[in-house]
């Protein structure tokens, strides 16, 4: 028998169709529609506010054509929480001027065909970006697109054309090649995959969201010419419609246009902003709302496009990825990159600034999200003024030693961030579990390294460098899950600080190690002094860092302006291959 493919299962899908009885609902009086008005509007709003269950999303659509006129799609944890819904709208008022005219009932799939073998195999460590990838595949975000269309189908089970005949690797490569023609339409068409096998009459349900419908249909048609559905697929019956909030219910039921209107910026404010006139003055109509990235480049626009489309592969693992397209000017290309958040739009710009012939990068928000980026400026104002951000903590301490003559930087050049965790677990194993880790997120250009550092009497740290503090923070969430992390670098109370790696001349390790003795020695008698660790990498033992534990920060200043360091330093000059970078961690 053909091995069939491992499959994840996340929420439950009900597309939920109806249409209305026009008729009665002219004829109603008017107390009626009121009533029906404000039932179905408060259903609605609270389906797609999630205030039902602990996790999903829901939409509401108006349907093209005779087969319906309303559409709900509901997507939730568990089927009882699909019949919940059911139950609560056959409550509402408005329930009594529809008629359902079909459903289907599916849960989102992710299934282990293309390059997800690893993620299914329990013996084996997934790939962070193909773990990504599945998850928003399970529990996707729903786009905000106009567009959507929904239809559900089968793989042929004719004699000749047996999609269930065919052997696991033809499968996979069949499925390869259809991905691809989809991977083409990134950032105009998203998706969401859902199994019925068992839940309904056909086998999947797929529902496209894109905000100009003619994307969906040129998707679709290039795909029939693939073998994958040429050959083997049947499809059910097509339905169509436009995404509009429940505020505007009683417009649709008024026979108006939905959504009303498009979405406006608060305060009647404008919604220009720096990136929105860079944009409208190369002649590209800035999106409508997100968080952009801008990067020029010198190099003619072929070769930039063929970057990108590279890098639109790894992007569409994101459901907060809007689209990435290159514009040709006259001096060689512009890329724009639009994102649903600010930190997504910064972790791609890590990606983009390394196109090639790339001269400049600007990130910032355009359209209705300037305004919601002003605000969220304006309370972070208000927060500082109660005593800073980290960041803002950090960039006084650097001020300070600089003050004193004590270079500040960050490790291995001005932009890197550093996360270090420590680990109660074997060493071996450890690095082991690191590697594999630090595999995957050599995927992305924004990772410097990721090793293992060893020390006397100490737990074993792990140390990951990163080019922007988003992709650290989203590589903290995977360092956390190695074996025996028992806590981060900055945990508790006090103060830390790290000179990090200290590159040693080969020829004066030892000798460097005798003096770190010695200074521990004077460390120990200062006030506020907690404890002192030297760490040399497992695979250099030439790479070092030291890190500090201090009752406050004033204590740590203490001992850089010391006599006592000032003679480390010189000291240093001669044995250090660069000069040390101190880390300062809140």
């Amino acid at each position: 028998m053909p091995r069939p493919p491992e499959t994840d299962e996340g929420w439950y899908v009900l597309h939920d169709l109806r249409s209305i009885d026009w008729d009665a609902w002219r004829e109603a009086p008017s107390r009626e529609r009121d009533r029906a008005i404000e039932e179905g509007r408060e259903y609605l709003e609270n389906a797609v506010a999630v205030a039902d269950a602990d996790d999903g999303a829901s939409a509401t659509f108006a349907v093209l054509g005779h087969e319906a006129d309303l559409m709900v799609l509901h997507l939730r944890p568990t089927l009882d929480d699909l019949g919940y819904l059911e139950r609560q709208f056959a409550q509402t008022a408005l329930a009594g001027f529809t008629e359902r005219t079909a459903s289907y009932v599916s849960v989102t799939e992710a299934s282990g065909y293309t390059g997800a073998e690893d993620y299914f195999d329990p013996d084996a460590e997934a790939d962070p970006g193909m773990r990504n990838y599945i998850e928003s595949r399970l529990y996707p975000e729903l786009p905000d697109s106009g567009f959507v269309s929904f239809y559900p189908m089968d793989k042929r089970r004719e004699p000749e054309q047996n999609w269930y005949d065919l052997s696991f690797d033809d499968r996979a490569e069949y499925m390869s090649a259809h991905g691809d023609i989809g991977r083409t339409y990134a950032g105009k068409v998203s998706q969401i995959i859902s199994g019925s096998i068992g839940l309904d009459d056909f086998e999947w349900g797929v529902t496209l969201f894109a905000d100009d419908p003619t994307d969906v249909k040129e998707l679709l048609y290039e795909m029939r010419f693939d073998p994958s559905s040429s050959k083997f697929a049947e499809f059910g019956p097509f339905y169509s419609g436009r995404q509009f909030p429940p505020a505007d219910l009683e417009a649709f039921l008024a026979g108006e246009r939905v959504p009303t209107e498009e979405p406006s910026t608060a305060d009647g404010a404008s919604g220009d902003s720096g990136l929105d006139d860079e944009l409208a003055s190369l002649d590209v109509e800035p999106p409508a709302d997100g968080h952009a990235v801008l990067v020029r480049s010198e190099a003619s626009s072929d070769a930039v496009q063929s970057e990108v489309d590279g890098l639109r592969g790894n992007f569409e693992h994101y459901d907060t990825h809007r689209g990435t397209e290159v514009h040709p000017t006259d001096d060689g290309a512009v890329v724009v990159s639009v994102w649903e958040t600010a930190s997504a739009a910064d972790t791609a710009s890590g990606f983009l600034a390394e196109i090639d012939g790339a001269v400049s990068t600007e990130t910032g928000p355009v359209g209705d999200a300037v305004a919601d980026a002003s605000a969220e400026g304006s309370e972070s104002s208000d927060a500082a003024g109660d005593g800073g951000t980290a960041a803002a903590t950090d960039h006084d301490l650097r001020a300070e030693l600089e003050e004193e003559g004590i270079y500040a930087g960050s490790p291995h050049g001005e932009d890197v961030f550093a996360l270090v965790c420590y680990s109660d677990a074997d060493s071996t194993a450890l690095t082991e579990a690191v590697d594999d880790l630090a595999d995957g997120f050599d995927r992305y250009d924004t990772h410097r390294g990721t090793e293992v550092y060893e020390a006397e009497d100490a737990d074993p740290a792990v140390v990951s460098l990163w080019d922007t503090e988003d992709a650290a923070e989203t590589a903290s969430d995977y360092l956390s899950d190695l074996p025996g992390i028992v806590r981060e670098a900055g945990d508790g109370d006090g103060f830390g600080t790290m000179g990090m790696f200290y590159t040693v001349k080969p020829e004066y390790g030892e000798e460097f190690r005798e003096q770190f003795a010695t200074v521990g020695g004077l460390l120990a008698e200062m006030d506020g002094h907690r404890e002192t660790t030297l760490y040399a990498n497992r695979e250099d033992a030439n790479d070092m860092f030291i890190a500090s534990q201090w009752a406050s920060k004033e204590d740590a200043m203490a001992f850089f302006r010391s006599d006592e360091f000032a003679d480390t330093v010189e000291w240093g000059r001669d044995v250090l291959a660069d000069r040390p970078r101190h880390v300062f961690l809140a």
